[in-house]
């Protein structure tokens, strides 16, 4: 079995281990929830403090143009493109990632007029499910929604699926899916692929280019650490840009914004996908972070994402027999960056760990789910939380009535 010293010895020789002193962390505690909110960078605390004390406060109205704010949504797509493998002018940043996916799907359907269907998994994120129905309910044709099994995939794509918007990896389990051979296959039925990569960007190696990605969108607040509210992504295929029309157009995607102009003339590429005024707060936390992100060589996030959960899983299972069902996939290829345990009183065992300083979080109706973000945890870490979650299970202290009063956020 892995011991402590084992872990240390690990942690001395990560290749990554300078990076977490670019993070302020609460002392003490170990934060597996990084899949959900990441923590605050010294980079980004800085750049919004610049944002703050200069560009607004000395420059005022003046630093839309002076600090080039009106570029940042392009800008920092340019930035955040190597994360998914896109090229310069692919990637724009703005919006949440519903109202991103919203726009991409909007625009997708209509490359596929003669079609009407859109397909779904049915595990995934409700608010993908819930945006995919109120639009086809407001769509000026008739348009359905099918959630479907993504293991009966195939069966599915009928001559009248327009397109297929699945979640690359699974918010709950952890499992990673196939992007360029579910892409594929998609393809081969003449329909479009739209892929959610909440669960990715930043937790495993991503290349749209290669896996011939049509539409992809992502948020930026889970593995980029932009922050709570940070800004959504959306990607779009050079080859489709002159081709789509983004469904909801605001001024800023206007060719000619300060024309004031009545009738719509579309900006050219991905900035006619920019509907109003970015949020500059936002992205200037998201900028800060890239800083960090440009230092982590995304082969090294991997492997060492894959030893924290190997590590995770095999304490576990060798500390805890029989006590939890390990949800994740084993398989490498097959794994996010995230470990899903079962239990079914799952909700007190992660409030239990949460007040002995173990972040991690609960998803209805039996997991406990830990994210393993390699950019700031340890090795050491990994074997500590194991170390307090036997405490809890043996103790009972997960039982405490305290722990099972459901909080507003989970």
């Amino acid at each position: 079995m892995t011991t402590r010293e084992d872990c240390l010895e690990l942690d001395r020789r990560d290749p990554l281990a300078l990076l977490r002193a670019e993070f302020l962390l609460p002392e003490g505690e170990i934060y597996l929830d990084g899949n959900s909110l990441g923590p605050v960078s010294i980079p980004a605390k800085r750049r919004v403090s610049e944002v703050l004390d200069n560009e607004w406060a000395r420059g005022l109205v003046r630093s839309w143009n002076a600090a080039g704010w009106m570029d940042m949504p392009i800008r920092l797509g340019d930035r955040l493109a190597p994360l998914i493998g896109a090229r310069p002018g692919e990637v724009l940043v703005a919006d949440t990632l519903t109202f991103a996916i919203a726009k991409l799907v909007g625009a997708a359907l209509d490359l596929r007029p003669e079609r009407h269907v859109i397909l779904t998994d049915r595990a995934n994120f409700h608010s993908d499910i819930y945006i995919l129905r109120e639009l086809a309910r407001r769509h000026a044709r008739p348009i359905e929604v099918r959630t479907i099994d993504r293991n009966n995939l195939d069966a599915e794509l009928g001559d009248d699926v327009a397109l297929v918007e699945f979640t690359h990896v699974d918010f709950r389990t952890g499992e990673q899916l196939d992007l360029a051979g579910v892409t594929r296959r998609v393809h081969d039925a003449g329909a479009l692929m739209v892929w959610d990569f909440a669960h990715s960007v930043g937790a495993v190696p991503l290349d749209v280019t290669a896996a011939n990605v049509d539409f992809a969108a992502g948020c930026s607040y889970k593995y980029l650490n932009a922050g709570p509210g940070g800004p959504a992504f959306m990607y779009i295929r050079d080859s489709w840009q002159s081709k789509v029309e983004n469904p909801l157009p605001g001024w800023l995607g206007h060719a000619r914004p300060f024309d004031f102009e009545e009738g719509y003339e579309a900006a050219s590429g991905m900035r006619a996908f920019v509907t109003s005024s970015p949020s500059i707060l936002a992205l200037a936390s998201l900028d800060g972070s890239l800083d960090v992100w440009e230092r982590a060589p995304m082969d090294q996030v991997r492997a060492k994402s894959l030893a924290l959960t190997d590590l995770f899983i095999s304490l576990v299972e060798e500390s805890l027999p029989g006590e939890f069902e390990v949800a994740t996939p084993r398989d490498h290829a097959r794994r996010g960056s995230q470990v899903a345990l079962r239990h079914t009183e799952a909700y007190g065992v992660v409030q239990a760990l949460i007040e002995r300083g173990v972040t991690g979080d609960f998803r209805d109706p039996d997991i406990c789910r830990f994210g393993f973000t390699p950019l700031y945890l340890r090795h050491v870490d990994v074997y500590d939380a194991v170390e307090l979650l036997v405490e809890v299970m043996a103790s009972g202290a997960h039982r405490d009535p305290r722990f099972n009063v459901r909080n507003p956020v989970t």
